[in-house]
């Protein structure tokens, strides 16, 4: 006989074992015994014990004949649906008549599969009693089949699911009102279950994702965080949470907790993208801040313009651009009518441009964070000025005076404003996608330009990375001008102060060679000064001084302080003792109020001493270092005064005396300042011993008095020196005679 269509019978009903008609027959123990292994996999229950399991849970049974069509409820399956024997016809399409129509379609296919495969049935749907009332029956059965091996028997039971759906809506209403998005990932990593705001996180339907793998239907997932966390959850048994971002079109960071279960994972997650933005705008805005006062602080420690723009592109990179370049304008460009406000953005109309622009510019800076391209950097940098076009937005800045930005086509701009060249193939290798031209600004003039570059990893450049690298660039501007107007200050002062320190007389049997150094870090005038002067009986004078001070008022003291030592010592002709004492009392009397060290020397001569091949040297100290002596063997020795005496203006009638050494013809005498010897937290004697030593090792070497000189300020005087340092050596070469020519040592 053949088997009734399942689409034409509707739905397959269970029947129990029990009272039944005579027309029904009841459902035999084997039978029962099968469904009790469908419900709950027992494969032998006694069947006493059945009945009672099978009461006390409420479960019916039902018997479908596919040969006969007949299909046989038991009395508890008649009344979870509301009938009775009398009521029930026991066909299929008697079944299908009492699901809810919604359902209808889904059951019926789930019947059909199981006969056509001879397989199981399961299925949970609504039935609507004859009251009107909706119920929820969960059914479960098995197709049994006959000797040609077709179904011919559909064998199962059904019980209420009615309270466990509502347990179940009522979790799923909450999870569709919660706000957090939620999906259920079973042990195949499929969907099979997500809410309303997963769905709208996910951008997909749960039609499209239910029953996908969550690897294929978002395949950013493989080989990251999502991966990894979620299988370690699964294979730990422990919850997981993260954040990770996933790409477009997502594109958003996502905060997620995963916990394991029997069924599989459950994921609840949020968008925080807009808080990941907020902390990042914080960040950003934080390491701005930084930045500008690390530039503020980077470029007023110093007054070298030189270090100022090398160390300008170091601190704006990587913070703010991936590279950069500092471009200097050899004489500043007053701000004209002619400047904007704002901002030039790519594909503004051109300006016209002066053709002489690249003569007043130098590149002075630049630096790339990457080591692997600074070489491109360096070629671009220093072969860019003379094969840039007009039209190049460096050129449109300085004409302008205002930013220029290309926030995505810097690369093109750039190649197309430039001659073919190193210049042009640097770009080529840099590759920057945004750029931006700022002028530094300082005073009401511009002093220079920085061009900042990003290549394509990086966001372009907007409005306001312009305003925070304009604002570096008016600091950088103002610390630049800074530097400049102390050079110019340092020039005149150093200018000033030399035209003050005249240059030595030569005598033919004496050397004489002077040296002046001003502080690296002032722009005033010191208070150091040497003099030499012939007086009227031949014997050479020498002074070496310094002011109390270091500044205008200080160098004003040692011009009057040198004019009044060199006066007096002219128009007396006395020795250094007496010198120095009418200096004391010129002082007071002219109301000089000044303090300041000196010692005057004499070199003299009689002609004992020109028989015996020595100089004699007269000397008085009033509180200055004590000179040194060269030997003629090389030997290197401290000439100590018998007494020390004060400073010039401390004690107006002291009395001064001089001290004499002979000194053979060969030698040579260093008469210098404390800026040569003196170190900040060290012992006067430790730089007094350094200057011996390496004196005697330039001795050593045979070199010349000048290169003598030039070698001690070398050694000496460390770089960004705080005090200014005078010089004066004396060296007693041999003694010229008309009559027999040089002689001595």
């Amino acid at each position: 006989m053949s088997q009734p269509d399942p689409g034409e019978r509707g739905a397959v009903l269970p029947r129990r074992g029990g009272a039944s008609s005579p027309a029904d027959p009841p459902v035999t123990a084997d039978q029962a015994r099968l469904v009790a292994r469908l419900l709950d996999g027992l494969d032998q229950v006694p069947d006493a014990a059945w009945r009672v399991a099978v009461d006390a849970a409420g479960i019916g049974a039902f018997d479908w004949d596919l040969v006969d069509g007949r299909l046989r409820w038991d009395d508890r399956l008649l009344e979870l649906f509301g009938l009775d024997h009398r009521t029930f016809a026991g066909t299929i399409e008697a079944f299908s008549a009492c699901v809810h129509p919604e359902d209808r379609d889904r059951v019926s296919a789930a019947l059909a599969r199981a006969v056509d495969e001879c397989g199981e049935y399961e299925a949970e749907y609504r039935v609507v009693l004859p009251t009107g009332e909706e119920r929820w029956i969960t059914a479960r059965g098995r197709a049994l089949p006959g000797p040609d091996g077709g179904a011919v028997r559909l064998l199962g039971a059904a019980h209420d699911s009615t309270s466990v759906r509502g347990e179940e809506s009522r979790v799923a209403r909450v999870l569709e009102s919660m706000p957090t998005a939620f999906y259920q990932l079973d042990r195949q990593w499929r969907f099979s279950y997500l809410n309303a705001e997963a769905e709208r996180l996910l951008g997909r339907r749960r039609e499209e994702l239910v029953g996908g793998s969550v690897w294929e239907l978002f395949p950013a997932t493989v080989g990251t965080a999502f991966e990894e966390h979620y299988r370690r959850a699964v294979r730990s048994g422990e919850p997981v949470a993260f954040e990770a971002y996933y790409p477009a079109p997502l594109d958003g960071w996502y905060e997620i907790r995963g916990w394991p279960s029997p069924d599989g994972l459950a994921v609840y997650f949020v968008d925080v993208s807009a808080r990941r933005r907020a902390q990042s705008d914080v960040d950003r805005a934080t390491a701005r801040a930084g930045l500008v006062a690390s530039v503020t602080e980077a470029l007023t420690d110093t007054l070298d313009i030189t270090e100022a723009v090398q160390r300008l592109p170091r601190l704006v990179t990587p913070v703010m651009a991936d590279w950069c370049i500092i471009t200097l304008l050899r004489e500043p460009a007053p701000s004209s009518a002619r400047t904007r406000r704002g901002v030039t953005v790519e594909g503004a109309p051109e300006v016209d441009v002066d053709p002489g622009w690249r003569e007043n510019l130098r590149d002075a800076g630049y630096w790339h964070h990457d080591p692997a391209l600074r070489r491109a950097v360096d070629d671009y940098a220093t072969t860019r000025l003379t094969a840039l076009a007009d039209s190049a937005p460096l050129a449109r800045a300085v004409a302008e005076q205002r930013p220029v930005l290309h926030r995505t086509d810097a690369t093109e701009a750039l190649l197309a404003a430039l001659a073919p060249g190193p210049a042009y193939d640097a770009i080529q290798v840099l590759r920057p996608r945004s750029g931006a031209f700022v002028p530094l600004r300082a005073r009401g003039h511009v002093v220079g330009l920085l061009s900042a570059f990003r290549g394509p990893e990086r966001g372009a450049f907007g409005e306001d990375d312009v305003t925070v690298l304009t604002d570096i660039g008016n600091r950088a501007g103002i610390a630049i001008d800074n530097a400049r107007m102390f050079g110019r200050q340092r020039e005149l002062a150093e200018t000033l102060q030399r035209s003050m320190l005249t240059e030595p007389p030569q005598p033919d049997d004496l050397q004489v060679a002077v040296r002046y150094a001003p502080a690296a870090h002032s722009a005033q005038v010191g208070g150091d000064w040497y003099d030499a002067f012939v007086q009227d009986d031949g014997a050479m004078v020498v002074v070496i001084g310094d002011v109390v001070g270091h500044d205008v008022d200080a160098a004003a003291a040692m011009g009057q302080l040198r004019s009044l030592l060199r006066g007096i010592a002219a128009h007396t002709g006395d020795g250094p003792a007496v010198v120095l004492a009418g200096v004391d009392r010129v002082v007071e009397a002219l109301a000089v109020d000044t303090m300041a060290t000196a010692l005057v020397a004499r070199f003299e001569e009689i002609p004992e001493d020109r028989r015996a091949g020595v100089t004699r040297l007269r000397w008085s100290n009033a509180g200055h270092l004590d000179p040194v002596v060269v030997a003629p063997d090389g030997t290197v020795s401290v000439l100590a005064p018998s007494e020390r005496h004060t400073l010039i203006g401390v004690v107006p009638d002291q009395e001064r005396t001089d001290d004499v050494v002979d000194l053979p013809r060969g030698s040579t005498v260093l008469f210098y300042t404390d800026g040569l010897v003196e170190r900040r937290g060290e012992a006067l004697d430790r730089g007094i011993d350094r200057l011996v030593r390496e004196l005697t090792g330039l001795v050593a070497d045979g070199l010349p008095l000048d290169e003598v000189c030039d070698g001690l300020l070398e050694r000496l005087v460390p770089e960004g020196a705080e005090d200014d340092v005078a010089l004066l050596a004396v060296h007693l070469g041999p003694r010229t005679d008309p009559a027999t020519g040089p002689s001595g040592a």
